[in-house]
């Protein structure tokens, strides 16, 4: 039996591909870090309405000249909608701040409309940010646990560090385009966890099938076997979810446009790296039928 596309002759250029994303991810967590939202920075945002297209420049400016210099200003799902982010300011509740920041923009335009004025203290948004972390690793830490046992070690390895590969990508997405990243962004960096591990492991069960019951083949051939017959499946699965999740990006409005996007970048990492980077992990483990025969118990020698 010949595979059709032969994947694993790519799994080089697979692994420059994927080494050049984790290194531009973790140089941009180093050398930019990330615009985080206010769930994890604390701080005031401010949520006003125009009659009219609001001119972002000209609010940037009115707000410098009133001591808001370090004020993020964009628009928010319509034209005429503004979102005006605040960091924290010692002192100053949400109600001052938004009261403050509405009649300096009503001193420039009196038709400015206040939508909603939210607050988060730095301590709240200090302890979302190390709780977010730790759920994160515990979350890898189970995976590799349950991959272990339902497979063996060196699926769970292979599974955890496409897994890696999946997040790094991912929040190096949203650092090198210094995209917010707040509680719904890791909503669904979390959901493609799942995602990613659920193809995964279907790839997975189908080589240790394969390994099983194929006589011949070496390592590679059987792998590649194993990538044809699932990639229909893989195929479906992936389009069909990333319709809907660019029907969310395009058309659902800018309170979930990030998690949209990065379940989008997710899918698609998540796919490519449950095709290359486990099955590649595999090979480097040398993975062999031996890996898959059933000990056979010790005989007891007949005296």
């Amino acid at each position: 039996m010949k595979a059709k596309i032969d994947f694993m002759g790519k799994r080089t250029v697979a692994a420059i591909f994927s080494a050049i994303l984790l290194v531009v991810s973790i140089g941009s967590f180093v050398f930019q870090g990330f615009n985080l939202g206010l769930d994890f920075t604390g701080g005031t945002q401010v949520e006003v309405g125009y009659k009219n297209a609001a001119d972002l420049k000209s609010i940037r400016a009115i707000l410098k000249a009133n001591e808001f210099g370090d004020a993020t200003v964009q628009l928010f799902g319509k034209p005429t909608e503004v979102l005006v982010r605040i960091p924290p300011r010692e002192g100053q509740g949400k109600a001052k701040v938004g009261e403050v920041v509405l009649n300096i923009l009503r001193g420039a335009d009196e038709n400015v409309i206040l939508k909603r004025v939210e607050f988060v203290g730095p301590q709240v948004g200090e302890e979302l940010r190390d709780q977010s972390g730790s759920a994160m690793i515990f979350a890898l830490g189970l995976m590799l646990v349950y991959v272990t046992l339902r497979f063996q070690f060196k699926f769970a390895l292979g599974a955890v560090t496409a897994l890696f590969h999946d997040v790094l990508i991912v929040m190096g997405f949203f650092s090198v385009f210094q995209i917010t990243f707040d509680l719904t962004v890791l909503a669904a960096v979390l959901a493609v966890i799942g995602y990613s591990l659920n193809d995964t492991i279907v790839v997975a069960d189908r080589i240790r099938e394969n390994f099983r019951k194929l006589r011949e083949g070496s390592g590679i051939e059987i792998i590649n076997i194993s990538l044809n017959q699932t990639l229909g499946r893989t195929i479906i699965t992936s389009l069909t979810t990333l319709l809907v999740l660019t029907a969310l990006a395009v058309l659902g409005g800018e309170l979930i446009h990030g998690f949209a996007v990065a379940l989008l970048v997710g899918v698609v990492i998540g796919t490519y790296s449950s095709i290359y980077v486990a099955s590649n992990v595999l090979l480097a483990m040398d993975i062999s039928r031996e890996d898959f025969l059933e000990k056979e118990e010790d005989i007891p020698e007949v005296p």
